[in-house]
């Protein structure tokens, strides 16, 4: 087996274009080479993915695959260079954060054709399968999804039972219970505020959890500042510094996490990626996960993470051999295997009956919120060619002047609201 290992290192042009699809021949009914590259390459998922290349070489002694570990940070990047250069591997990690991006550059095959004919029709969990075909302007499938994600609360499980608590289901009562947690000479605080890098996608998923609203746009015209979104961004300010610590307005994910996880933090917003990290400073005895709270209206409004999958690209000179491996990495027994050792929502309807599932709460519950045919999804437009920029670049520190006092909510909704139109008039005019 031919693995390149890059995990954890950013990758240098010259090793990513050596690895691309041009590379491996094999005419057909002969020996292939392909190239896959894990978008999000490093030490918690390489070793995942060896052992499932392994498995499948051996099951499929014609095809060698060769392993590309790209950071996530620089990933659509190394995508688009290679676009360019023409030199695409063969198979892809990709979500759909950036899918739009490589549809629009006529770079990936469509899999509609190749998942109705296969072993992995009807497999698919809809909800994954709907928020792939959402993110392409012709709705077609370019992505088979292998993993989904949702946001959660996570919360330390002693406190709550140490002071008599039930966990929170609104946010009125996730306000009541981080005010009560709050014990500043002690330096615990009932919750923690992602105030940095990353923090308006989160903010977005609190503000529509609460609304209700239950669609990202009214025509063209962004529904962000929604009077019952920015009810919720001004409680969560409010919280600032009182039941949270003050560095909170900088934070990371990192910073965050570290928080929850050194003692100092009752609760924590993230998704089930930070499952691991977690679990293994806390223990699943001290920590434990619940779907973000609801607001008055009672509605179970989601706002879906980008979804996890695996893309064949149009430059592959071995698209059956790509398939193939694209259809083992989401069959059962490998979908299974991946997200139990990620903590993800596996997207093989199969796994749901596996017993690892009942064992993972946090991730049976996610299951359960994402079935339920009363949870309303409310797809982020990440489509949009601004989106990354107009959420992060141009909001984030327009979100930390709300937390510290200097901009009101509905000020700063109206703004973001505003760019995200123009965007998607922009977008509906280029269809």
């Amino acid at each position: 087996m031919r693995i390149r290992r890059a995990a954890a290192v950013v990758l240098s042009l010259g090793l990513v274009l050596a690895g691309c699809s041009d590379a491996g021949g094999g005419a057909a009914g002969g020996n292939a080479t392909i190239t896959f590259w894990d978008n999000n390459g490093g030490p918690g998922r390489t070793p995942i993915y060896e052992e499932l290349i392994k498995r499948f070489e051996a099951a499929n002694p014609t095809i060698k695959v060769e392993y590309v570990g790209v950071p996530s940070a620089s990933v659509q990047q190394k995508y688009d260079t290679a676009i360019a250069g023409g030199s695409v591997p063969d198979v892809g990690g990709v979500t759909t954060s950036y899918l739009a991006n490589l549809v629009g550059q006529d770079a990936l095959e469509p899999l509609d054709d190749r998942v109705d004919s296969g072993p992995l029709k009807g497999k698919l969990l809809p909800s994954l399968v709907e928020t792939v075909r959402q993110t392409a302007p012709d709705n077609k499938l370019y992505s088979a999804p292998s993993s989904g994600n949702l946001d959660v609360i996570w919360f330390r499980k002693d406190w709550f039972e140490a002071a008599g608590l039930t966990p929170p289901k609104t946010w009125d009562e996730l306000v009541d219970r981080a005010t009560k947690l709050t014990d500043v000479g002690a330096n615990r605080y009932g919750y923690t505020i992602r105030g940095g890098a990353g923090s308006v996608f989160q903010l977005l998923t609190e503000t529509y959890a609460y609304s209700g609203v239950e669609k990202f746009f009214d025509g063209t015209r962004s529904t962000v500042d929604d009077p019952a979104n920015a009810e919720l961004l001004r409680k969560v300010a409010e919280l600032y510094k009182k039941a949270t610590p003050e560095a909170d307005v900088n934070n990371n994910y990192t910073q965050m996490v570290a928080q929850f996880t050194g003692g100092s933090v009752a609760m924590m917003h993230h998704n089930l990626g930070s499952y691991s990290d977690v679990t293994k400073a806390l223990g699943t005895d001290k920590v434990g996960a619940i779907t973000l709270p609801v607001g008055p209206s009672g509605k179970k409004t989601v706002v879906p993470n980008p979804t996890d999958g695996f893309a064949v690209f149009k430059g592959s000179k071995n698209t059956d051999a790509a398939w193939k491996f694209v259809e083992f990495l989401v069959s059962q027994e490998s979908n299974s295997y991946w997200n139990e050792k990620v903590g993800q929502i596996p997207a093989n309807t199969d796994v749901r009956s596996e017993k690892w599932i009942e064992t993972n709460q946090p991730v049976k519950m996610a299951l359960n919120v994402l079935e339920d045919p009363a949870t309303k999804l409310v797809a982020a437009p990440v489509y949009l060619p601004q989106y990354s920029s107009i959420t992060k670049t141009d909001s984030e520190p327009a979100y930390q002047k709300v937390l510290l006092g200097q901009l009101s909510a509905q000020e700063f909704l109206k703004g973001l609201a505003d760019k995200l139109s123009e965007a998607q008039k922009e977008w509906e005019g280029r269809k």
